[in-house]
Protein backbone atom coordinates (compact mmCIF):
# COMPACT_ATOMS: atom_id res chain seq x y z
CA UNK A 1 0.00 0.00 0.00
CA UNK A 2 1.47 3.30 -1.09
CA UNK A 3 1.40 5.07 2.22
CA UNK A 4 3.20 5.63 5.49
CA UNK A 5 0.33 3.84 7.25
CA UNK A 6 1.86 0.63 5.88
CA UNK A 7 5.37 1.56 6.94
CA UNK A 8 4.15 2.34 10.45
CA UNK A 9 2.76 -1.17 10.81
CA UNK A 10 5.77 -3.14 9.64
CA UNK A 11 8.31 -0.97 11.44
CA UNK A 12 6.91 -2.10 14.78
CA UNK A 13 8.03 -5.67 14.20
CA UNK A 14 11.32 -7.45 13.57
CA UNK A 15 13.46 -7.01 10.47
CA UNK A 16 12.25 -10.34 9.14
CA UNK A 17 8.81 -8.77 8.80
CA UNK A 18 10.02 -5.87 6.70
CA UNK A 19 9.46 -7.40 3.27
CA UNK A 20 6.00 -9.00 3.10
CA UNK A 21 4.92 -9.69 -0.46
CA UNK A 22 1.50 -8.88 -1.80
CA UNK A 23 0.16 -9.02 -5.31
CA UNK A 24 -1.45 -6.55 -7.64
CA UNK A 25 -3.27 -8.36 -10.42
CA UNK A 26 -0.80 -11.25 -10.23
CA UNK A 27 2.29 -9.00 -10.00
CA UNK A 28 4.32 -9.72 -6.80
CA UNK A 29 5.37 -6.52 -5.08
CA UNK A 30 7.03 -5.58 -1.83
CA UNK A 31 4.81 -3.47 0.42
CA UNK A 32 5.79 0.12 -0.12
CA UNK A 33 8.33 1.61 2.27
CA UNK A 34 8.55 -1.52 4.37
CA UNK A 35 12.17 -2.09 3.39
CA UNK A 36 15.28 -0.11 4.25
CA UNK A 37 16.59 0.07 0.67
CA UNK A 38 18.24 3.32 -0.28
CA UNK A 39 16.96 5.38 -3.17
CA UNK A 40 18.38 4.72 -6.65
CA UNK A 41 21.33 6.74 -7.86
CA UNK A 42 19.42 9.05 -10.19
CA UNK A 43 17.19 10.21 -7.36
CA UNK A 44 19.76 10.05 -4.57
CA UNK A 45 22.51 12.10 -6.19
CA UNK A 46 23.78 14.94 -4.05
CA UNK A 47 22.01 18.25 -4.48
CA UNK A 48 24.16 21.09 -5.87
CA UNK A 49 26.02 22.98 -3.18
CA UNK A 50 24.04 25.89 -1.82
CA UNK A 51 23.25 27.45 1.52
CA UNK A 52 19.52 27.40 0.81
CA UNK A 53 16.90 25.41 -1.06
CA UNK A 54 14.34 27.39 -3.05
CA UNK A 55 10.96 25.65 -3.22
CA UNK A 56 7.46 26.92 -3.97
CA UNK A 57 8.50 30.52 -3.50
CA UNK A 58 10.22 30.02 -0.15
CA UNK A 59 13.85 29.62 0.92
CA UNK A 60 14.95 26.93 3.35
CA UNK A 61 18.45 27.01 4.92
CA UNK A 62 20.37 23.78 4.44
CA UNK A 63 22.08 21.88 7.24
CA UNK A 64 23.45 18.41 7.94
CA UNK A 65 19.97 16.90 7.40
CA UNK A 66 19.37 18.38 3.94
CA UNK A 67 19.15 15.57 1.37
CA UNK A 68 16.58 16.70 -1.20
CA UNK A 69 17.73 16.24 -4.81
CA UNK A 70 17.20 18.11 -8.05
CA UNK A 71 15.13 15.30 -9.53
CA UNK A 72 12.80 15.26 -6.54
CA UNK A 73 12.56 19.06 -6.61
CA UNK A 74 11.48 18.78 -10.25
CA UNK A 75 8.47 16.67 -9.20
CA UNK A 76 7.19 19.10 -6.57
CA UNK A 77 4.24 21.08 -7.92
CA UNK A 78 3.34 18.59 -10.68
CA UNK A 79 0.19 17.63 -8.72
CA UNK A 80 -0.84 14.73 -10.97
CA UNK A 81 -3.92 14.21 -8.78
CA UNK A 82 -5.25 17.59 -10.01
CA UNK A 83 -4.46 17.05 -13.69
CA UNK A 84 -7.78 16.55 -15.47
CA UNK A 85 -8.29 13.09 -17.01
CA UNK A 86 -5.11 11.74 -15.44
CA UNK A 87 -5.80 8.28 -13.90
CA UNK A 88 -4.90 9.58 -10.42
CA UNK A 89 -7.30 12.50 -10.93
CA UNK A 90 -10.01 10.03 -11.93
CA UNK A 91 -9.59 8.03 -8.72
CA UNK A 92 -9.57 11.20 -6.63
CA UNK A 93 -12.70 12.50 -8.33
CA UNK A 94 -14.50 9.18 -7.90
CA UNK A 95 -13.81 9.14 -4.18
CA UNK A 96 -14.69 12.82 -3.84
CA UNK A 97 -17.98 12.42 -5.72
CA UNK A 98 -18.92 9.42 -3.60
CA UNK A 99 -18.38 11.34 -0.35
CA UNK A 100 -20.13 14.45 -1.66
CA UNK A 101 -23.16 12.43 -2.76
CA UNK A 102 -23.61 10.10 0.20
CA UNK A 103 -22.59 12.19 3.22
CA UNK A 104 -24.48 15.43 3.70
CA UNK A 105 -24.64 17.92 6.56
CA UNK A 106 -27.71 19.39 8.16
CA UNK A 107 -28.23 21.92 5.37
CA UNK A 108 -27.84 19.37 2.60
CA UNK A 109 -24.30 20.47 1.76
CA UNK A 110 -21.38 17.99 1.61
CA UNK A 111 -20.28 16.89 5.06
CA UNK A 112 -16.67 16.26 4.02
CA UNK A 113 -14.40 19.11 2.96
CA UNK A 114 -11.74 18.25 0.36
CA UNK A 115 -8.22 19.71 0.43
CA UNK A 116 -6.12 18.80 -2.59
CA UNK A 117 -3.81 21.81 -2.83
CA UNK A 118 -1.97 21.82 0.50
CA UNK A 119 1.78 22.42 0.32
CA UNK A 120 3.90 19.26 0.38
CA UNK A 121 6.49 21.10 2.50
CA UNK A 122 5.74 20.45 6.16
CA UNK A 123 7.55 20.61 9.45
CA UNK A 124 8.96 17.55 11.15
CA UNK A 125 6.52 18.31 13.94
CA UNK A 126 3.59 18.06 11.51
CA UNK A 127 4.84 14.92 9.81
CA UNK A 128 5.81 12.97 12.94
CA UNK A 129 5.34 14.63 16.34
CA UNK A 130 1.70 15.64 15.87
CA UNK A 131 0.92 12.01 14.99
CA UNK A 132 2.51 10.63 18.16
CA UNK A 133 5.28 8.93 16.20
CA UNK A 134 8.16 8.18 18.64
CA UNK A 135 11.47 9.99 18.25
CA UNK A 136 13.30 6.73 17.58
CA UNK A 137 10.73 5.34 15.12
CA UNK A 138 12.21 3.88 11.93
CA UNK A 139 9.95 6.01 9.73
CA UNK A 140 11.85 9.18 10.75
CA UNK A 141 15.18 8.05 9.31
CA UNK A 142 17.07 10.40 7.03
CA UNK A 143 17.58 7.45 4.68
CA UNK A 144 13.82 7.13 4.17
CA UNK A 145 12.73 10.76 3.86
CA UNK A 146 13.48 13.94 1.93
CA UNK A 147 14.56 16.62 4.38
CA UNK A 148 15.04 20.27 3.46
CA UNK A 149 16.69 20.69 6.85
CA UNK A 150 16.23 19.40 10.39
CA UNK A 151 12.94 21.28 10.77
CA UNK A 152 11.33 20.98 7.30
CA UNK A 153 10.73 18.10 4.92
CA UNK A 154 8.57 16.91 2.05
CA UNK A 155 5.56 15.21 3.63
CA UNK A 156 5.81 11.44 3.81
CA UNK A 157 2.03 11.10 4.12
CA UNK A 158 -1.07 13.26 3.95
CA UNK A 159 -1.57 12.47 7.66
CA UNK A 160 0.84 15.37 8.21
CA UNK A 161 -2.19 17.68 7.80
CA UNK A 162 -4.51 15.89 10.24
CA UNK A 163 -3.69 17.96 13.32
CA UNK A 164 -3.91 21.31 11.55
CA UNK A 165 -7.23 20.57 9.87
CA UNK A 166 -8.78 19.31 13.10
CA UNK A 167 -7.35 22.30 14.96
CA UNK A 168 -9.05 24.59 12.42
CA UNK A 169 -12.40 23.21 13.55
CA UNK A 170 -13.11 20.59 10.86
CA UNK A 171 -14.93 17.39 11.82
CA UNK A 172 -14.91 15.66 8.42
CA UNK A 173 -12.38 16.06 5.63
CA UNK A 174 -10.37 14.43 2.87
CA UNK A 175 -6.77 15.55 2.24
CA UNK A 176 -5.16 14.59 -1.07
CA UNK A 177 -1.64 15.20 -2.27
CA UNK A 178 1.76 14.08 -3.47
CA UNK A 179 3.94 12.43 -0.81
CA UNK A 180 7.62 11.55 -0.78
CA UNK A 181 9.63 8.58 0.50
CA UNK A 182 13.13 7.60 -0.56
CA UNK A 183 12.71 4.27 -2.29
CA UNK A 184 14.24 1.97 -4.88
CA UNK A 185 12.48 2.47 -8.19
CA UNK A 186 10.81 -0.49 -9.87
CA UNK A 187 7.42 -1.23 -11.43
CA UNK A 188 5.58 -0.78 -8.12
CA UNK A 189 7.86 1.63 -6.20
CA UNK A 190 8.60 5.28 -6.85
CA UNK A 191 9.85 8.01 -4.47
CA UNK A 192 6.88 10.25 -5.28
CA UNK A 193 3.32 8.98 -5.04
CA UNK A 194 -0.13 10.25 -4.12
CA UNK A 195 -2.27 9.63 -1.09
CA UNK A 196 -5.69 10.45 0.31
CA UNK A 197 -6.40 10.87 4.00
CA UNK A 198 -9.89 10.79 5.50
CA UNK A 199 -10.98 11.88 8.98
CA UNK A 200 -14.38 11.93 10.69
CA UNK A 201 -15.05 13.16 14.23
CA UNK A 202 -18.23 12.60 16.25
CA UNK A 203 -19.70 14.41 19.22
CA UNK A 204 -21.55 12.36 21.83
CA UNK A 205 -24.89 13.47 20.36
CA UNK A 206 -23.88 12.64 16.78
CA UNK A 207 -22.66 9.17 17.67
CA UNK A 208 -25.53 8.07 19.90
CA UNK A 209 -28.49 10.06 18.54
CA UNK A 210 -29.90 7.12 16.56
CA UNK A 211 -29.29 4.55 19.28
CA UNK A 212 -32.22 3.42 21.42
CA UNK A 213 -31.76 4.71 24.97
CA UNK A 214 -28.58 6.40 23.79
CA UNK A 215 -29.06 9.41 26.05
CA UNK A 216 -27.19 7.70 28.88
CA UNK A 217 -24.22 6.57 26.80
CA UNK A 218 -20.86 8.35 26.98
CA UNK A 219 -17.81 8.67 24.75
CA UNK A 220 -15.23 8.57 27.53
CA UNK A 221 -14.36 6.71 30.69
CA UNK A 222 -11.34 6.09 32.91
CA UNK A 223 -10.60 2.52 31.96
CA UNK A 224 -7.82 0.33 30.64
CA UNK A 225 -6.33 -0.05 27.18
CA UNK A 226 -7.09 -3.40 25.59
CA UNK A 227 -6.67 -4.87 22.12
CA UNK A 228 -10.11 -3.50 21.27
CA UNK A 229 -10.16 0.02 22.77
CA UNK A 230 -8.18 2.90 24.22
CA UNK A 231 -8.21 3.46 27.98
CA UNK A 232 -10.25 6.68 27.67
CA UNK A 233 -12.97 5.34 25.33
CA UNK A 234 -16.11 3.47 26.28
CA UNK A 235 -16.67 0.18 24.50
CA UNK A 236 -20.02 1.44 23.17
CA UNK A 237 -18.37 4.45 21.54
CA UNK A 238 -15.53 2.45 19.99
CA UNK A 239 -17.90 -0.14 18.55
CA UNK A 240 -20.03 2.52 16.89
CA UNK A 241 -17.03 4.43 15.49
CA UNK A 242 -15.49 1.20 14.19
CA UNK A 243 -18.80 0.14 12.65
CA UNK A 244 -19.21 3.52 10.93
CA UNK A 245 -15.63 3.47 9.64
CA UNK A 246 -15.92 -0.01 8.13
CA UNK A 247 -19.34 0.77 6.67
CA UNK A 248 -18.07 3.96 5.01
CA UNK A 249 -15.02 2.27 3.52
CA UNK A 250 -16.92 -0.81 2.37
CA UNK A 251 -19.42 1.42 0.55
CA UNK A 252 -16.56 3.40 -1.00
CA UNK A 253 -14.70 0.37 -2.34
CA UNK A 254 -17.90 -1.26 -3.54
CA UNK A 255 -18.73 1.94 -5.41
CA UNK A 256 -15.30 1.91 -7.08
CA UNK A 257 -14.87 -1.80 -7.80
CA UNK A 258 -18.49 -2.92 -8.19
CA UNK A 259 -21.32 -4.66 -6.35
CA UNK A 260 -20.68 -8.00 -4.69
CA UNK A 261 -17.16 -7.00 -3.62
CA UNK A 262 -15.76 -9.24 -0.89
CA UNK A 263 -14.05 -7.37 1.95
CA UNK A 264 -12.08 -8.51 4.97
CA UNK A 265 -10.39 -6.66 7.83
CA UNK A 266 -6.99 -7.44 9.33
CA UNK A 267 -6.01 -6.19 12.80
CA UNK A 268 -2.73 -4.26 12.76
CA UNK A 269 -0.79 -1.46 14.46
CA UNK A 270 -0.35 2.25 13.70
CA UNK A 271 0.98 4.87 16.17
CA UNK A 272 -1.93 7.25 15.49
CA UNK A 273 -4.93 4.86 15.68
CA UNK A 274 -6.16 2.12 18.04
CA UNK A 275 -7.74 -0.23 17.26
CA UNK A 276 -6.25 -0.30 13.75
CA UNK A 277 -7.13 -2.28 10.63
CA UNK A 278 -6.09 -2.96 7.08
CA UNK A 279 -8.80 -3.41 4.51
CA UNK A 280 -8.43 -6.14 1.90
CA UNK A 281 -10.66 -6.73 -1.11
CA UNK A 282 -11.10 -9.76 -3.32
CA UNK A 283 -10.81 -8.44 -6.86
CA UNK A 284 -10.80 -10.83 -9.81
CA UNK A 285 -9.99 -13.77 -7.56
CA UNK A 286 -7.16 -12.21 -5.53
CA UNK A 287 -7.10 -10.72 -2.05
CA UNK A 288 -5.39 -7.32 -2.09
CA UNK A 289 -4.75 -4.79 0.62
CA UNK A 290 -6.09 -1.34 -0.30
CA UNK A 291 -5.86 0.90 2.78
CA UNK A 292 -5.12 1.33 6.47
CA UNK A 293 -7.51 2.81 9.04
CA UNK A 294 -8.56 2.90 12.67
CA UNK A 295 -10.02 4.78 15.62
CA UNK A 296 -7.92 7.91 16.12
CA UNK A 297 -5.69 8.10 19.18
CA UNK A 298 -7.53 10.39 21.57
CA UNK A 299 -4.30 12.12 22.58
CA UNK A 300 -3.95 13.36 19.00
CA UNK A 301 -7.57 14.55 18.88
CA UNK A 302 -7.28 16.25 22.26
CA UNK A 303 -4.08 18.08 21.39
CA UNK A 304 -5.79 19.50 18.28
CA UNK A 305 -8.56 21.01 20.42
CA UNK A 306 -11.39 18.49 19.90
CA UNK A 307 -11.40 16.99 23.41
CA UNK A 308 -15.13 16.36 23.36
CA UNK A 309 -15.06 14.23 20.19
CA UNK A 310 -13.99 10.78 19.04
CA UNK A 311 -13.10 9.86 15.49
CA UNK A 312 -11.71 7.60 12.79
CA UNK A 313 -9.09 8.05 10.09
CA UNK A 314 -8.00 6.19 6.97
CA UNK A 315 -5.23 6.52 4.38
CA UNK A 316 -5.14 5.10 0.87
CA UNK A 317 -2.75 5.29 -2.08
CA UNK A 318 -4.16 6.59 -5.36
CA UNK A 319 -1.57 4.73 -7.46
CA UNK A 320 -2.49 1.50 -5.70
CA UNK A 321 -6.17 1.82 -6.58
CA UNK A 322 -5.49 3.01 -10.13
CA UNK A 323 -3.12 0.14 -10.86
CA UNK A 324 -5.72 -2.37 -9.71
CA UNK A 325 -8.75 -0.72 -11.31
CA UNK A 326 -7.19 0.18 -14.67
CA UNK A 327 -4.72 -2.72 -14.88
CA UNK A 328 -1.71 -0.38 -15.10
CA UNK A 329 1.43 -2.58 -14.79
CA UNK A 330 4.09 0.02 -13.92
CA UNK A 331 3.90 2.90 -11.44
CA UNK A 332 6.32 4.95 -13.58
CA UNK A 333 3.64 5.25 -16.25
CA UNK A 334 1.76 7.77 -14.10
CA UNK A 335 4.53 10.27 -14.88
CA UNK A 336 4.37 9.68 -18.63
CA UNK A 337 3.76 12.58 -20.99
CA UNK A 338 3.08 10.17 -23.87
CA UNK A 339 -0.33 10.90 -25.40
CA UNK A 340 -0.76 7.20 -26.14
CA UNK A 341 -0.96 6.66 -22.38
CA UNK A 342 -2.83 9.79 -21.34
CA UNK A 343 -5.56 9.74 -23.99
CA UNK A 344 -6.80 6.37 -22.76
CA UNK A 345 -8.21 8.06 -19.66
CA UNK A 346 -10.19 10.75 -21.42
CA UNK A 347 -13.88 9.96 -21.31
CA UNK A 348 -17.34 11.49 -20.97
CA UNK A 349 -17.49 10.85 -17.21
CA UNK A 350 -15.24 9.77 -14.36
CA UNK A 351 -16.93 6.36 -13.99
CA UNK A 352 -16.25 5.19 -17.53
CA UNK A 353 -14.77 1.69 -17.56
CA UNK A 354 -11.14 1.86 -18.68
CA UNK A 355 -8.49 -0.84 -19.09
CA UNK A 356 -4.94 0.19 -19.90
CA UNK A 357 -3.71 -1.12 -23.26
Amino acid sequence: MAMLWKFMRVAKYSKTALSPKVKVRGIPIHSRHSSSKSAPSDFAASAPYSNTVELLGKSYPQDDYSNITEKILSKVGKNLHNRKHHPLWLIKEQVKEHFYKHYLGRRGTPLFSVYDGLSPVVTVQQNFDSLLIPQNHASRRKEDNYYLNRDHMLRAHTSAHQWDLIHSGLDAFLAVGDVYRRDTIDNTHYPVFHQMEGVRLFSCHELFSNIKDGEGLQLFEQGHRTAHKQECHTMEAVRLVEFNLKQVLTKLMTHIFGDGLQVRWVDCYFPFTHPSFEMEINFQGEWMEVLGCGVMEQQLVNSAGAQDKIGWAFGLGLERLAMILYDIPDIRLFWSEDERFLKQFIGPHIWQKIKFQ
